[in-house]
């Protein structure tokens, strides 16, 4: 419950960005997350279906009337404090999807397992290898305008979200950008990088969401 205050007050400390709302997806929790970040100033979405897909994409069809959205964890591990950043370059119109990348920026020790580490850097190969767009991380914390996110037309319900973002962004030739961002330890323990089973179905679901887009092509035009 700490944890989504920290990012949700954090994200409502961030002045230099207008942020019209703020959407806290509640992926069947059971220790009252949600009516601690209500009480922060978050609007509060519940998705009874476990995923990290779903909790997005549950995100997503709530921002009816946004333009711009932005996407992090709500475990602290992500910094509010790199929003402005995150946003810059979609705002100038340098971009179509940013990501911020751990990788280029910095990591608290602890904050990434080994497996993790070695997980992000085998898909970020093979995105450079069959999409040809130079990743370096899959950072969770990233900016799309809702118009293009729509259009990718999101089918990834579990960890290989972020990832068919990614490869279908590319397939539909936007432009990709990476900023540096600061990654903290997590607050409790993660149910993919805190156990091995999680950490084998998480990197399985990635690899197979890498190769499965390769060929990918909207079923209607888009943008």
């Amino acid at each position: 419950m700490g944890a989504i205050q920290r990012v949700v007050e954090g994200l409502r400390a961030q002045t230099s960005v207008a942020l019209h709302q703020i959407i806290v997806v509640d992926n069947g929790s059971t220790d009252g997350t949600g009516e601690t970040a209500h009480r922060a100033g978050a609007t509060v979405v519940r998705e009874e279906r476990r995923g990290y897909g779903r909790a997005c994409f549950a995100g997503l069809l709530a921002a009816k009337d946004a333009d711009l959205l932005v996407l992090l964890d709500g475990d602290a591990a992500d910094d509010p404090g790199d929003l402005p950043r995150i946003l810059a370059p979609l705002l100038r119109g340098d971009a179509d999807l940013v990501v911020g990348s751990r990788s280029l920026g910095s990591r608290e020790r602890g904050s990434m397992t080994p497996h993790q580490v070695f997980g992000n850097r085998v898909a970020a190969h093979l995105m450079r290898a069959l999409y040809g767009v130079r990743v370096s991380d899959l950072g969770p914390f990233r900016a799309i305008r809702r118009i293009d996110l729509l259009a990718l037309e999101m089918r990834e319900m579990t960890y290989g979200w972020s990832v068919e973002m990614m490869v279908k962004a590319a397939r539909l030739g936007y432009r990709y950008h990476e900023v540096p961002v600061r990654y903290q330890r997590r607050v409790g323990v993660s149910k993919v990088g805190g156990t091995l089973q999680g950490s084998a179905w998480a990197g399985w679901c990635i690899i197979t969401t890498t190769l499965r887009y390769v060929r990918w092509r909207p079923r209607r035009v888009q943008r």
